[in-house]
């Protein structure tokens, strides 16, 4: 077990939807040089359709990465200030993402609870942006330890108020009671069931397929 930790994620594991890979890298390592960050909050982002997405705009320079494989960093500046990590997911040419909201750093919880404050803490800019996760030897995810699914929480996404249907839609994914993640779930926070974790989770009037 302590061996298989030490794997990087192969491009498989990111080839599947957004909303499984968002609740698959639950537990899994953010390892950029010397630091190391065990991921506990995530958020799913399902591509052109879903109107908190950046691919609701469809191809653009700055989504671009969206578009390409699986297993590639997508950093962006939120509000001109804060760097956004997210992983490209699904297959080419699908634009889906997993934001990563929040890390375990193994000292502070505070450190990195929260998307903006987890780019701070390990140095990540947008000079990060389109690197490989898969075969960069300085960037990458490894295998973690695995979470129990009667751990796992969803609830909203925060901060996409402006995307209709989509702002309800339970596609934030975070380990439950965990100190570093960012925020408390409200009245729609609740914990996966064993069947919910196979099963995606969107807008019913949106007609996505």
């Amino acid at each position: 077990m302590t061996q298989r930790r030490q794997v990087r994620l192969s491009r498989r594991f990111y080839q599947r939807a957004p909303e499984l890979l968002a609740r698959a890298l639950l537990g899994k390592a953010v390892v950029i040089g010397e630091q190391t960050g065990i991921i506990v909050e995530t958020e799913a982002y399902l591509g052109t359709r879903d109107l908190a997405s950046h691919a609701r705009f469809g191809l653009t320079q700055r989504n671009r990465v969206m578009f390409g494989q699986a297993g590639v960093a997508y950093v962006y500046l939120c509000y001109g200030m804060h760097n956004m990590l997210n992983v490209v997911s699904g297959r080419e040419g699908d634009p889906g993402a997993v934001l990563i909201r929040a890390l375990d750093l193994g000292s502070d919880p505070a450190l990195a609870r929260g998307p903006g404050k987890l780019t701070r803490a390990l140095g990540v800019t947008r000079e990060h942006n389109s690197i490989d996760l898969v075969t960069d030897d300085h960037m990458y995810i490894r295998h973690g330890r695995r979470i129990n699914p009667d751990r796992i929480a969803r609830g909203p996404r925060i901060g996409v108020d402006y995307a209709g249907a989509w702002a309800d839609a339970l596609l934030r994914f975070w380990i439950a009671d965990h100190p570093a993640v960012s925020r408390r779930p409200g009245r729609s926070g609740r914990r996966l069931s064993r069947s919910a974790t196979s099963r995606p989770t969107r807008p019913a009037d949106q007609g996505v397929s």
